[in-house]
């Protein structure tokens, strides 16, 4: 296994440096003690494709099957495991074959997981960032009158089963930042940043972003929302390539799904 990427001393005479990308020494070379950011980490853009193909089919079959299965009342731990194996175990082992064929340093250096202490502070700063777009968006939406339907809608009818409504909690506040900000920021923008500028991938992943999230039940409604969650999706993209890590981003992406959840089963966000 090569060295994790990173600035090592270049010259000891002068005290020069130079940033070694995980694979081979790179013309980065910084004469200073603070060296300059190191370039986005990039990945082949067929992990990108593979990378989405293995989240799309699992996430909408598992909708179905938890639906289904939520008549015989299992354990609370059955439910969470179902929600998130099957929905999210693909893509995972998917994003972890990645890193074992291209990523050369290790599973977390691959995908950006290499949390830090400021990550507490940048979290929900990213979050506001991500809020503040939907409202601009949403105004937006509303005004041109686009059709939305919130991906929220009659889970306040839920409550009813707790055994589902408490997976569901978990899965979105647990699983889905944490393995969504792994494919999408970890994976998928660093495949397209190794075909395209950063402005254009870092847009065109928010995109796939949310139209990931689109649902056949929701019909036209889909449009409004694959808008409002593609906007988050592009705030998330950009605070992954600015802190070069993920780790802003599962926090704040967490933080986002936690409340609206919360907000949707505690019945403050009402179906009109």
């Amino acid at each position: 296994m090569s060295t994790a990427p990173g600035w090592y001393s270049d010259d000891p005479a002068t005290g020069s440096l130079r940033f070694w990308d995980g694979v081979r020494w790179t013309n980065y070379v910084a004469g200073r003690v603070a060296p300059p950011r190191p370039p986005h980490p990039r990945l082949p853009i067929s992990a990108a494709v593979g990378a989405l193909l293995a989240t799309a089919a699992p996430i909408v079959g598992s909708r179905f099957l938890l639906r289904s299965l939520t008549g015989f009342h299992w354990p609370i731990a059955v439910y969470v495991a179902i929600l998130a194996v099957v929905g999210y175990g693909p893509a995972l082992a998917w994003c972890w074959y990645v890193a074992r064929r291209w990523g050369r340093w290790g599973f977390r250096p691959t995908i950006g997981a290499l949390p830090r202490w400021s990550d507490l502070g940048w979290g929900p700063i990213t979050w506001l960032s991500c809020l503040a777009t939907q409202i601009v968006v949403g105004v937006i939406v509303t005004v041109v009158g686009i059709p939305f339907a919130g991906n929220l809608e009659g889970t306040n009818e839920l409550g009813s089963d707790r055994g589902y409504v408490i997976a569901v909690l978990i899965v979105a506040v647990v699983c889905a930042p944490l393995i969504e900000e792994i494919v999408f920021r970890g994976v998928v923008l660093r495949g397209l940043l190794s075909r395209m500028g950063p402005v254009a991938a870092v847009g065109l992943q928010g995109a796939i972003f949310g139209v990931a999230h689109v649902d056949p039940e929701r019909g036209m409604g889909n449009i409004g929302l694959a808008l409002m969650l593609g906007s988050v999706g592009v705030i998330l993209g950009g605070a992954a390539y600015l802190f070069r890590r993920i780790g802003p981003g599962i926090l704040a992406h967490a933080i986002l799904n936690g409340l609206a959840l919360t907000l949707a089963l505690t019945g403050w966000l009402v179906d009109e």
